[in-house]
């Protein structure tokens, strides 16, 4: 059938949930889907869960994960499905009822070379932490305006099973292809490399489970180092420009790390900050600079990864009266 949606979801003991998962697929007021349930190696019910669901609707097919671990299943998942639209799904989650049905309409109107996304809600048995509010707040903020992008090496701008893409330009994104941990993040900095635009969108269409034992909270993929790496990757491949000197801006421990692996890398680059302790002083052979000598430099690009809210604002404001433009110039990186 014509625009049928693809929905990949990689399952992993995930049956205390599953139930819940399904049923608000299933209960979606958009009915041509599909959704390819890739068993990643569960050792609670999950499979009968899934083979339960699968009989009593032929839209679920469900598929053992030949390999270990959620690439391998995306991939698996990916490889036999036959929608020309493509959506991702987690198993704990839960769909808002006209999610498919919206993500598709904007999709259709908006035409290729966009994503479609949607607000997102989490939600807990137990308190939710501040910094989940927060996260959810200002990837709302992007959603709502399309302004995902501006922010992507901050944090990952586009909610892993929130989004919808026409098969040909997830293609020419490279799917699934990548083995790059955190893989969401990783397919993020694709989209944006193939300069899709992000459809603003006003509603919650998704509902994200948060818990103990949820994947990002404990694997070590999802660790700190592997978000600064995959941010400097993408940033030299991207949005790097030899020919202007490269500023670090922040000496706390984001600033250090990500000046380890500009060392590392053997790009150079000045690295200022505020701190009198430190202006002066070495840190791994690294002359600390002053950040007033800002003033001298021409032409340059700066990673900024000054956390203080109010200080970044301070720095876009100064920057931008130098018509320096975010996204271009210089990129907040926390």
């Amino acid at each position: 059938m014509e625009n049928k949606i693809s929905i990949i979801m990689p399952v992993k003991n995930a049956a205390h949930f599953l139930p819940e998962t399904l049923n608000s697929i299933i209960n979606q007021t958009e009915k041509n889907w599909e959704l390819l349930a890739v068993n990643d190696n569960s050792t609670d019910n999950t499979q009968e869960i899934l083979t339960s669901f699968a009989k009593n609707d032929n839209r679920i097919k469900v598929i053992t994960n030949s390999g270990n671990g959620i690439i391998d299943a995306l991939q698996m998942g990916y490889a036999k499905s036959t929608g020309n639209l493509l959506t991702r799904m987690d198993a704990d989650d839960i769909m808002a009822t006209n999610r498919l049905a919206t993500q598709k309409k904007q999709l259709l109107h908006a035409g290729k070379s966009h994503l479609a996304l949607g607000l997102v809600n989490y939600f807990s048995a137990a308190p939710l932490g501040d910094g989940y509010k927060r996260y959810e707040t200002w990837l709302n903020e992007l959603t709502q305006n399309g302004t995902n992008f501006s922010d992507i090496y901050k944090e990952c701008v586009v909610a892993s099973p929130c989004w919808m893409i026409y098969r040909e330009d997830f293609d020419v994104c490279g799917g699934f292809n990548s083995t790059i941990y955190p893989e969401d993040y990783d397919l993020t900095f694709r989209f944006y490399k193939n300069n899709l635009k992000c459809i603003p969108s006003q509603e919650i269409l998704h509902y994200w489970r948060d818990y103990p034992e949820r994947t990002s909270r404990n694997d070590a993929h999802y660790a700190d180092s592997s978000f600064i790496n995959i941010k400097i990757s993408h940033f030299l491949a991207i949005d790097y420009e030899k020919s202007k000197k490269l500023i670090l801006w922040g000496a706390g421990k984001k600033g250090k790390n990500i000046a380890k692996h500009l060392i590392e890398k053997k790009i150079p680059f000045d690295w200022i900050c505020d701190n009198p302790k430190k202006i002066g002083k070495h840190i791994y052979n690294q002359l600390m600079l002053d950040y007033k000598t800002v003033d001298n430099y021409k032409n340059y690009q700066s990673i900024i990864t000054v956390a203080n809210a109010e200080f970044q604002e301070d720095i876009k404001k100064f920057l931008g009266e130098m018509n320096l433009l975010q996204g271009r110039d210089f990129f907040f990186f926390c």
